[in-house]
């Protein structure tokens, strides 16, 4: 089996879409965020349903060919590492200048085209969620990039992060932090199951589009 094939769906991927397990020293399944523990590895797509099949299916003791303890929420683990990760960068960039916060200066951001990709708090108001949509949008029809949002933490954890009060809506800037930061979100968007609000951006840009072509 290559070293890079997922053992649930056995198709080769590059790393980013996978996930690296290795074997502990008290045989028990440590999930390798970083792809830098030592020992050999196994490789799972980088979906929970995917980590959630390979442990409730015992598919680590056949990948390892040995006996092995998966821990009773493997799942939930690797969520709470590349939660943490996200977090972590997120914090980093604050210290580089490469975040807005608060929903005037957000706004500015998307409509501007500096902002890489914008954060919702899972509490953020449908308003104040519409009204940075409606900017992306907007952004995107003037010919500027598609800025995606994501509704993965807490008010109070990103307030944690960014060191800051009560912080809903946040930009990650264009800037080098700011795609450090995006990698990690992105990974962690993909193992959760995607983002609705940027499927449902997109969508809408494309039937707005559509219809602007009907007209003519």
């Amino acid at each position: 089996m290559n070293d890079r094939t997922c053992i649930v769906t056995r198709r080769q991927a590059e790393t980013d879409e996978l996930i690296r397990f290795v074997v502990g020293p008290d045989s028990a399944v440590v999930p390798d965020i970083k792809r830098n523990l030592p020992g050999r590895g196994c490789w799972v797509s980088a979906e929970r349903l995917h980590v959630d099949k390979a442990a409730a299916k015992n598919l680590f003791a056949r990948a390892f060919k040995a006996q092995v303890t998966v821990p009773a929420d493997l799942g939930g683990m690797v969520d709470g590492l590349l939660s943490r990760s996200a977090l972590g960068m997120l914090g980093l960039a604050r210290k580089a200048g490469a975040i807005a916060l608060g929903a005037t200066k957000v706004e500015s951001a998307v409509r501007s085209g500096l902002a890489l990709f914008v954060l919702h708090a899972t509490e953020a108001s449908d308003d104040g969620v519409r009204k940075i949509s409606q900017a992306r949008r907007a952004t995107v029809h003037l010919g500027g990039p598609a800025i995606l949002a994501y509704k993965l933490f807490s008010e109070a954890e990103l307030s944690l992060a960014l060191g800051g009060t009560n912080v809903i809506h946040a930009a990650v800037l264009a800037q080098d932090a700011g795609r450090a930061v995006q990698r990690r979100m992105v990974a962690l968007d993909r193992y959760r199951g995607g983002s609705p609000d940027d499927l449902a951006m997109l969508a809408a840009v494309a039937d707005e589009d559509d219809a602007a072509e009907d007209m003519e």
